[in-house]
C-alpha cells in the first residue's frame, strides 16, 4: 500500500538567517520520525551534479555495465521473469572507496574524465556529510563534532560510494530493485535519478515514495546513528521497486565509522537501562553483511551477546560500506 504524505524536504540556504531555528526544527523531526529527509540548496554545484554523477553515470552504464547486467539476467535465468523472486536484486552496482584508501584508480572501464570527476563529487560529498553531523550534533545537545570523533576511531571514517542502475523491468511486481533493509552505518547521502522514481521508504507500516527533486540530495541515517542516539533517531527499512520503463540512477555515498570505532550510546541520551548495545564497528558489520535484508532488531541484540550471532544465521556476504 502506499500512501500520499508530504516527504520532508529540507532547505539548507534558511540555516542562515531568522529562518535557522524552524529549520533545525525540521532537520529533528525528520530524524526522529522518518529516519530520511532530502536537502536542497545544499552548496553543490548543479552544472558538476549534472555532469559528473548524472551525465557520465548513465554513459558509463550504457558503454561498460549493461551487456553485464543482461549477461547476469541470463546466467540466474531472469531474462523472462515467470515468478517472483525473492534473493535477487535487479540492480547493475560498482563501489567507489575513497576513505580510508581509495580505490578509485582500480575500478575498469571508467574514463580519467569519469574518476577525475567522482573524485572531486565524492569531496564535496564528504565535506557536506560532516557538515550534517554537526548539524545533528547541535540539535542533540551533543558537542560538535562529537559524532565525527566517534566515527574516527583510530584511523579514520570510511567513506564511499555505491553507484547503481536500475534498468527497465518488463515485470516490476515480479522482483525489487533492492530488497527492503536499513543501511548498516552512519549517515548516507543520495543522488538519485531525478525522472525515474523508485525508492521507498516504510513509515508507520505504509511505504511511501521519496519524490526525485533536481538537484537534491536525499539523506538517511543509518543503524550506527541509531545505537549512538540510543533510539532517538532511526534507521528505516527502504527499497527500490523497478519500473517498467526508465534506467533509474542511484549514487549513494556512505560515511561511515572507521573498521575499529566503539560505537554506544552517547552517555547524555543513554539512560540506566541503555536499550542499544555496545560494540567495534566491524563486528558489527562482519554480522551484518550476511543479514543485510533481515530485520535491524535481532542485529542489535545479538550484538549484546557474540553467542547470540549465530542464531541469525548469516548468509553470504554482501558488498556494503
Amino acid at each position: 500500500m502506499e500512501k500520499n504524505i508530504k516527504f520532508p524536504v529540507v532547505d539548507l540556504s534558511k540555516l542562515i538567517g531568522e529562518e535557522r531555528d524552524q529549520t533545525m526544527a525540521w532537520i529533528n523531526d525528520a530524524c526522529e520520525n522518518w529516519g530520511f529527509f532530502e536537502i536542497v540548496n545544499h552548496g553543490l554545484p548543479h552544472d558538476l551534479m549534472d555532469n559528473a554523477p548524472k551525465k557520465m553515470t548513465k554513459e558509463h552504464y550504457k558503454k561498460s555495465m549493461e551487456q553485464k547486467f543482461n549477461d547476469m539476467l541470463k546466467s540466474k535465468g531472469l531474462e523472462i521473469l515467470e515468478r517472483e523472486v525473492e534473493d535477487v536484486d535487479w540492480e547493475s552496482t560498482f563501489y567507489l572507496r575513497y576513505l580510508p584508501q581509495s580505490n578509485l584508480y582500480d575500478v575498469p572501464d571508467m574514463s580519467d574524465e569519469y574518476r577525475t570527476a567522482m573524485k572531486d563529487f565524492g569531496k564535496r560529498l564528504e565535506n557536506l556529510a560532516e557538515d550534517l553531523l554537526d548539524l545533528l550534533c547541535e540539535n542533540l545537545g551533543l558537542e560538535k563534532g562529537y559524532l565525527k570523533k566517534v566515527f574516527h576511531g583510530t584511523k579514520g571514517p570510511t567513506f564511499g560510494t555505491k553507484v547503481s542502475n536500475y534498468p527497465a523491468c518488463p515485470k516490476p511486481e515480479m522482483i525489487k530493485g533492492l530488497r527492503a533493509h536499513t543501511d548498516a552505518g552512519g549517515i548516507i547521502l543520495l543522488f538519485q535519478d531525478d525522472k525515474v522514481s523508485g525508492l521507498q521508504l516504510l513509515k508507520d507500516g505504509d511505504w511511501i515514495d521519496v519524490p526525485p527533486l533536481n538537484h537534491s540530495i536525499v539523506i538517511n541515517l543509518g543503524d550506527q546513528l541509531e545505537v549512538i542516539t540510543n533510539g532517538r533517531y532511526k534507521s528505516v527499512m527502504h527499497r527500490v521497486v523497478t519500473q517498467k520503463e526508465g534506467n533509474r540512477m542511484s549514487i549513494a555515498s556512505f560515511y561511515n565509522p572507521g573498521s575499529d570505532a566503539e560505537i554506544s550510546p552517547a552517555s547524555s541520551l543513554a539512560c540506566k537501562e541503555t536499550e542499544y548495545p555496545s560494540f567495534v564497528f566491524y563486528d558489527y558489520m562482519k554480522l551484518y553483511a550476511g543479514v543485510k535484508f533481515q530485520p535491524k532488531e535481532p542485529r542489535f541484540e545479538a550484538m549484546k551477546n557474540a553467542n547470540a550471532v549465530t542464531e541469525l544465521n548469516p548468509t553470504a556476504a554482501v558488498e556494503t560500506f
